[in-house]
Formats: structure tokens, sequence, C-alpha cells
């Protein structure tokens, strides 16, 4: 009968979420003693037990907080703005709380097997970053939720496995830079968008979309062209762009991000085409590179030192009262105009 009780239950009737039910079980982070006690009584009257494995790893806390970082041959993560960002925002959560953070890269074609690190007591808790929407990583993801260990992903979504996260607006993002090109004269924009593994693409694509539904313009599929993030792609997709700016084709182009946004804005001057002047350019981050560049870049930008330090408080901050939300809501970005869309 005891084994039939899920935490799932134990979580209804505390009127908590279930992650709350695991780090109380689990002694992981400060919880309100409120909340200890009404997770423990439900347990209690339900007749749940933890399972042997679960209290071994109860008994033994690292301190540290674990974040789950991609790793990219030849690309310096932490030059970037978006990864700076993010783990700066993480570190001040995790210090604010009295924890360590411990970096973990993932190879692109290694194991995603994160839940030994919880078995092997390296992290209390981890944040994953850079998550896909693959077979290897949605598998990774569910056996950290199956097996009760407190995670959560940032600027990833899975929303029907209802994981613990923390996202920007990526679709009113897009909607906005794009309406933006539209509001100025642009009737011909393309749009540099990353790959589909990511939910941020997803939303940015479906925001394209949407502004040009909103203004009566047709979506064309050939105007779409395939980055990967990195200002190399920008580069590459620059011989293509500029095919279509040439032959009357585009007069504006939307890129997910600011460095495939500056990698195409050098890749178009190497064809004698200026961003700004010639064709109208909007990025995406408000990365400091954004305003280093010249012309400097119209961007839309978003809270990544927030999104992180958001993800670190709610796996290691004390219970609010009542059940946990899985997703509080997209923290909200907004449009930075500057030269390269004047």
């Amino acid at each position: 009968m005891l084994a039939l009780v899920s935490r799932k239950e134990v979580a209804s009737l505390a009127g908590v979420s279930e992650a709350t039910v695991s780090r109380v079980l689990n002694k992981v982070g400060p919880i309100r003693e409120e909340t200890r006690l009404r997770v423990e009584e439900a347990a209690q009257q339900l007749g749940y037990v933890p399972s042997a494995l679960a209290q071994q790893f109860a008994r033994s806390r690292s301190g540290n907080l674990g974040v789950i970082l991609p790793f990219v041959p030849k690309v310096h993560l932490f030059s970037t703005y978006y990864f700076a960002e993010i783990l700066s925002g993480i570190g001040e959560a995790a210090k604010l709380y009295g924890y360590d953070v411990l970096l973990i890269f993932r190879e692109p074609s290694g194991s995603r097997d994160y839940a030994r690190l919880f078995l092997a007591q390296k992290i209390d808790a981890c944040i994953v970053l850079g998550a896909q929407n693959v077979p290897e990583e949605k598998k990774a993801l569910a056996e950290l939720q199956e097996k009760g260990y407190p995670f959560c992903l940032v600027n990833q979504r899975f929303a029907e496995e209802g994981y613990l996260s923390v996202d920007a607006d990526h679709h009113a993002g897009s909607y906005e830079a794009v309406k933006h090109l539209i509001d100025g004269g642009s009737r011909k924009i393309a749009f540099l968008n990353g790959p589909d593994v990511f939910s941020s693409s997803m939303d940015r694509m479906a925001g394209y979309k949407q502004a040009l539904t909103s203004a009566g313009l047709a979506y064309d599929p050939s105007l779409t062209l395939l980055g990967n993030y990195s200002r190399k792609s920008g580069v590459e997709a620059a011989e293509a762009v500029a095919a279509l700016i040439r032959s009357g084709k585009v007069d504006a182009v939307f890129a997910a991000n600011d460095r495939m946004a500056i990698g195409l804005m050098d890749g178009l001057r190497a064809h004698g085409i200026e961003a700004g002047v010639d064709v109208k350019l909007v990025g995406y981050d408000d990365s400091e590179g954004s305003v280093i560049v010249s012309p400097k870049l119209t961007t839309v930008a978003v809270p990544f030192y927030e999104m992180g330090r958001r993800a670190a408080q709610r796996l290691l901050a004390p219970e609010k009262d009542g059940p946990q939300q899985v997703n509080e809501g997209l923290l909200p970005v907004h449009l930075v105009k500057r030269e390269t869309s004047s």
C-alpha cells in the first residue's frame, strides 16, 4: 500500500509543488518551517516513505548548485554575453543562500546522465543551460523529475512535461522587432533564426510570422535562413542574404541573436552592403557587442542576468506560501532602437 503513494499525491495534499516535496524530504535548500511541517504531515498522513536512495541522499549535502553547460569546441562561452550574464545571476543568488556553483560541461555527443551528479552527491540541485528538444535530453530530464531531483531550465521550455523553468517572452520580442521594421517601411523581411531544438527559436519564429500576418504580409519560407547562434553562422549567411538584397527580394533582416547579426553585418560588408544604409537590420539580446559595432545595432534587450538569478532563487530560496508554479510567467523584453534600423 505504501509503495503506491507517490510524491505527487503528497504535493497535492500539502498544497505545494513536487519539487518542494523533494526538497523537504531530501533536506535540500532552506525551506520555510511551516512548509516543511505541512509536507511532513501530508507524507505521514498518506503513509509515504522515501526510498532508501532518497534517505541516503538526505544524510549528505554537497553545498553545490550545479550548472550544466554545453561544451562547444573553439567557443569561449564565458566571453559570450548570454552565458556570462546568466552565470552572473546564478552566482549572486547562490552566494546569497550559502551555495557554491559547480560548472559541469556537457559535450554535444557526450552523456546526458544528469542523475549521476546527484547520486554521486556532487550537487544538491542543478540548472540546465542550453537544453535541447532531443530524445537524449528529454530522457535525462525525465529521470531527474521521476527521481525527485530539483532542477530548473533557463531559456528553454518543455511545456508538455511541466518542468520548472525560467524564460523570457521571446515571442513578444520577435514580434516587436519585426513590427519595428514594418513600421519603418520594410515589407520584405528575411529572418536568420537558430535551430528549432530550442524553444526560444520556435518562439521567435512564431513572433516573426505574427508580425507579418498582422501587417497583411505573407510568410515566405525562402526568406528564412538557419544559423546556430554563432557569429560565424551569421558571416556564412551573408552570401545568401546579399543575393536576396541584390535581387530586390529583401529590404530588411531580423537575426535571432546579436552574434549572428554582427557576423551578418561583417559578411554583408564584404559584399559591399552596409547595414543601416543598404538594408535594415535588427538583432536580439542587447549584448555589449551591439553598441560597440558601427553602425550600432538595433536589438531586443533580454534580462539574462535576472533569468539566472531567478532560476537559482527558485531552487534554493525558502518556499512561498501555497503551491509553487512551474512557470511564474515569462520575463519581459524590450526593443532598443539604434542605427541599423534607422
